[in-house]
């Protein structure tokens, strides 16, 4: 086999056993991802072109996440009320074409609504593709396509950047760019979508969706919940908020040492979401929770204790860990509790990671500026295992594979001797 051949092989074993509208998703999450790579980077170089100083330019982000989080109920709402696959194209629609006129705004104001109406489109898109996952991937395997899931818009993040060395002709392109991207993602979910199964039903003939309120008595919901909320919180927005400044700062290291370290994370944590998802769907959704969050606290420990940059990347290492173990269990957890009964509830879900991932950025940089680096990892420590009594209470929801029935013998042996 040739070395093309093999990684193929690797690839298709990776996806193996996954539906097909997963295997669909996760391409459409690479294209999605990537195009926010590549705009990502440009948004406030674009913002200052307007004659805005870097706080207003740093609104323009925050417009997208903020719209995300107030309007994640709503989206929940509607999931329920039109279904996964429409509000799904819906969502994509309204990013792709937010973001072209974006290419085109004349003013600030312009570019600060049209991110703003961008994230409500996110989410329409993160809350039916999450649900869509849910729904088609049995609990057995719910752990594997969380972290094929995740890995996608990683991998994806990673190589937007690198196509959008385009901004260095225009800062207006990469709008263009990202909003193409979304084209032929939406154009691959519906294309797929609909020859599924799962949505061959008319709406009125689907199971009733979960309501919130008993899903809030569930346990292990309330454990997802924690989970995510504290781990969007720590290891995605008081780590990429503060560490930068950590290092540059305190370790008095250039700005190359940031990039190493947020590269370490990004490895590490890719290198172990499919192993992580396994895990889940062999031992169950707890240990990986518990593993991620306790070595989450681990890597905001080290940092302070060992300000050297041996103690960086290896803090960063661990925080890579408990960033794969957050990007799989939670999830996974969640899943195991709806069911193929998304909508309010799984956008509450992801209200909670855009919380603590709003939060956190501020919060650390608070406490950082009152009471220094130290305080501030601590903190963000004390933050990672905070949802662990949680957790530990939760009931285990993996349900295991079903065995498979021993073969029927063609025929009965004869037992009777003569």
């Amino acid at each position: 086999m040739t070395a093309g051949g093999a990684r193929h092989g690797r690839f298709r074993g990776t996806l193996a056993g996954l539906p097909t509208e997963v295997r669909a998703l996760i391409i459409v999450a690479f294209m999605v991802a990537l195009g926010y790579g590549i705009v990502a980077p440009a948004i406030p170089l674009f913002a200052r072109q307007f004659g805005v100083g870097k706080a207003a330019a740093g609104a323009v982000i925050s417009a997208f996440a903020l719209m995300r989080l107030l309007t994640a109920p709503f989206v929940g709402r509607l999931v329920n009320a039109f279904g996964e696959r429409v509000m799904l194209a819906t969502g994509i629609i309204v990013v792709a074409i937010s973001s072209l006129l974006a290419g085109f705004a004349q003013e600030y104001w312009q570019l600060l609504v049209l991110r703003g109406i961008g994230g409500v489109g996110s989410i329409m898109f993160s809350v039916s593709a999450a649900s869509i996952l849910i729904r088609v991937t049995p609990s057995h395997l719910r752990g594997r396509a969380q972290g094929a899931w995740a890995g996608s818009f990683l991998i994806g993040m990673i190589a937007g950047p690198a196509v959008g060395t385009v901004a260095t002709f225009s800062l207006r392109a990469p709008f263009f760019l990202y909003a193409g991207t979304l084209v032929v993602a939406g154009t691959l979910a519906l294309s797929t979508l609909r020859h599924s199964k799962f949505f061959a039903t008319k709406q009125v003939e689907r199971e009733a969706p979960l309501p919130l309120q008993v899903a809030l008595r569930n346990r292990a919901y309330v454990a997802a919940l924690a989970a995510s909320f504290a781990g969007d919180w720590a290891v995605v927005g008081a780590r990429s908020a503060i560490v930068p400044q950590f290092v540059t700062d305190r370790l008095e290291l250039g700005a190359g040492w940031v990039y190493a370290a947020f590269l370490v994370v990004s490895i590490v944590s890719g290198a172990l979401l499919l192993p992580f998802g396994r895990v889940a769907d062999s031992r169950g959704r707890r240990p990986v929770i518990l593993i991620g969050l306790v070595i989450g606290a681990v890597g905001f420990i080290l940092l302070p204790t060992v300000p050297t940059v041996v103690g960086l990347l290896v803090a960063m290492a661990l925080l890579g860990v408990a960033g794969a173990a957050d990007s799989v269990a939670p999830g996974a957890l969640m899943g195991d509790v709806v069911g193929g009964r998304g909508g309010t509830v799984v956008a509450v879900f992801q209200m909670s990671g855009d919380l603590g991932a709003v939060i956190g950025p501020v919060a650390a940089g608070w406490i950082a500026d009152g009471f220094g680096y130290p305080a501030t990892f601590l903190v963000s420590a004390a933050v990672s295992i905070a949802p662990l009594p949680l957790v530990a209470r939760a009931p285990e929801t993996l349900v295991p594979a079903p065995s498979p029935e021993p073969p029927t013998p063609l025929c009965t042996p004869k037992t009777d001797v003569s």
